[in-house]
């Protein structure tokens, strides 16, 4: 405990020592441990932003669990927490017992210190694909409990632990009309696509995506009103059933690399200028 306090004063002096502008956007972001007394408003992009007066999901709700607390991760803005609830409830309600829910956004958004690209304006939230056995989860188990993969032959497919409750899971987060996206393994679209015999309109917001096989990744549009918000572009038109079969034929028959493909450039670190300008006022605010 004393390390870890040392560590953490020692990285606030540093970061201090910087003008604001010049820091790594994902250190001064993920060295800040609660949201900024702000009305709630998302700045730029889902992979490009941050986030004032988000606030934390509850650690333990009637019908859900927050994971890996030692993260800080349970922050969102009010409207993604609203999300997260009413799918929990929902999921409760027809008998699964609740959700496990993995990480949205740190306390003021922006980029994490590890593990993802996006989840940085409060609006990106994981919910594991297995249902909630136990609501009264120590912090402990909360750290080591294993998430349970639903996908088999690298995602083609849905493997024996997917049942019509997953579906329902995604079903729901996919009606809410606040969400804007899913992301869930290619192998289990194609199985919602044959198994949906209802309004199949929800499934053009699921979008097939590499991993995912332990979660679904739930994104939610830019709230009403929050003008400094960057929404992505729609899904395009149809169910995108189509488009799940040929990710599918893809991870079976992977077509030959591209020869001519120029290589990928490598990523920097974001620093906090290149962020949208009022993410150092919301570093710097109470």
């Amino acid at each position: 405990m004393i390390r870890s306090i040392a560590r953490c004063l020692a990285l606030c002096l540093a970061l201090a020592a910087l003008p604001a502008e010049a820091q790594r956007a994902k250190d001064a972001f993920g060295a800040v441990r609660a949201g900024s007394q702000q009305p709630a408003e998302p700045f730029g992009g889902y992979s490009r932003g941050c986030a004032a007066g988000l606030v934390p999901l509850t650690e333990t709700g009637p019908s859900w669990q927050a994971v890996r607390l030692s993260r800080n991760r349970n922050w969102g803005h009010p409207e993604l927490v609203d999300v997260v609830e009413k799918v929990a409830r929902h999921m409760d309600r027809i008998g699964w017992g609740g959700i496990y829910v993995g990480d949205m956004s740190q306390p003021r958004g922006g980029p994490m210190t590890s593990g993802h690209a996006s989840h940085q304006i409060g609006l990106d939230a994981d919910i594991w694909l297995y249902p909630a056995k136990d609501m009264t989860l120590s912090q402990r188990a909360r750290e080591n409990l294993s998430a349970i993969s639903m996908r088999r032959s690298n995602g083609a497919y849905t493997n024996a632990n997917w049942t019509r409750g997953q579906h329902e899971l995604v079903k729901r987060a996919a009606q809410d009309p606040r969400t804007a996206r899913i992301f869930i393994f290619p192998g289990a679209k194609v199985r919602m696509c044959a198994d949906e015999t209802g309004d199949r309109a929800w499934l053009r917001k699921v979008r097939p995506w590499w991993g995912h096989h332990y979660h679904m990744h739930v994104r939610i549009s830019c709230p009403r009103g929050a003008g400094g918000c960057e929404n992505q572009a729609p899904p395009p038109p149809g169910d995108g059933c189509a488009e799940a079969v040929q990710w599918v034929n893809n991870i079976l028959n992977p077509p030959p690399p591209d020869p001519n493909a120029p290589p990928s450039a490598p990523r920097r670190d974001l620093e906090v200028a290149d962020l949208p300008a009022q993410c150092s006022s919301v570093l710097s605010s109470r």
